[in-house]
């Protein structure tokens, strides 16, 4: 199929709504936003999009630039929990994002995928929680494998900065003139017959790279002590070594949640 040919799936009213009303307050607040690398975004045709998690805003940092100048409004996939509430999780599915059962992602799998041969831009966030270290997590192969089945190109972005306004450990603050940096690397197809554990290690040790680039160009330095700068780097975040730890508690908890959602959905099978 040629480039005129490919389908260009538009956003629907909730999803401009909703990225309009983010992007006026980023604008109230004079953030300052650079991007590089939006050439390496296709104009059109599925992509994936694959991003570090440093905040709650990075959806919007991310997805800002291929949304404003060229069209391309982007799916997320998000955890489901988000879904089930009850304002925010009617806009998300208006806005046809994607939820995620931690530990159960064949159906968002599969989803993605169909998203991706619609011609949607699907974004990933493979370390699957915010980063308290702010150095990259593992990364999950899902965002690889989707883009292996779908035949789709698959790009990596890196953002910096926002985890100064929005950060997981709190507090919020409104962050006046806050810099904020993001970078999108050259796409890459996934071969059929390429590993998807060998090819997510390659693009996470390039997104690694493309971080630390941003990180030692931030306008703001990197201040000796500063919450938001990693411990590697002088900086008062937790290290990999906490984070990970943290990170490992975290995760049982969601499998004891999983297992408890499981064993309701049991029992009302059995009582039905």
């Amino acid at each position: 199929m040629s480039g005129p040919d490919l389908p260009r799936p538009r956003p629907g009213r909730l999803y401009r709504l909703a990225a309009g009303t983010v992007f006026a307050g980023m604008d109230l607040l004079r953030w300052r936003i650079e991007v590089e690398g939006l050439e390496h975004v296709p104009p059109v045709g599925g992509t994936v999009i694959v991003a570090n998690h440093l905040s709650y805003v990075d959806f919007f940092t991310v997805g800002r630039a291929p949304y404003e100048r060229l069209g391309r409004p982007m799916r997320l996939l998000g955890k489901a929990s988000l879904f089930r509430t009850p304002v925010l999780g009617a806009v998300m599915r208006a806005a046809e994002h994607i939820p995620v059962e931690r530990g159960a992602g064949a159906e968002a799998l599969a989803a993605a995928v169909a998203a991706l041969r619609r011609g949607e831009l699907v974004g990933v966030l493979p370390e699957q929680t915010i980063s308290e270290s702010l150095e990259l997590l593992e990364f999950k192969t899902g965002a690889v494998r989707m883009a292996q089945s779908a035949g789709s190109p698959v790009v990596p972005a890196v953002s910096w900065g926002t985890q100064r306004a929005l950060p997981v450990y709190g507090p919020y603050r409104p962050a006046l003139r806050l810099p904020v940096l993001v970078a999108y690397g050259p796409a890459r197809t996934v071969p059929l017959d390429a590993d998807p554990e060998v090819v997510t290690a390659g693009l996470r040790t390039e997104m690694a790279d493309m971080l630390h680039r941003l990180q030692h160009r931030y306008v703001d330095g990197l201040p000796s002590g500063a919450r938001w700068v990693p411990a590697r780097l002088g900086g008062g975040a937790p290290t990999a070594e906490e984070a990970a730890a943290r990170l490992a508690d975290l995760q049982e908890q969601w499998r004891a949640r999983l297992e408890r959602r499981r064993a309701r959905a049991a029992r009302r099978g059995t009582a039905g």
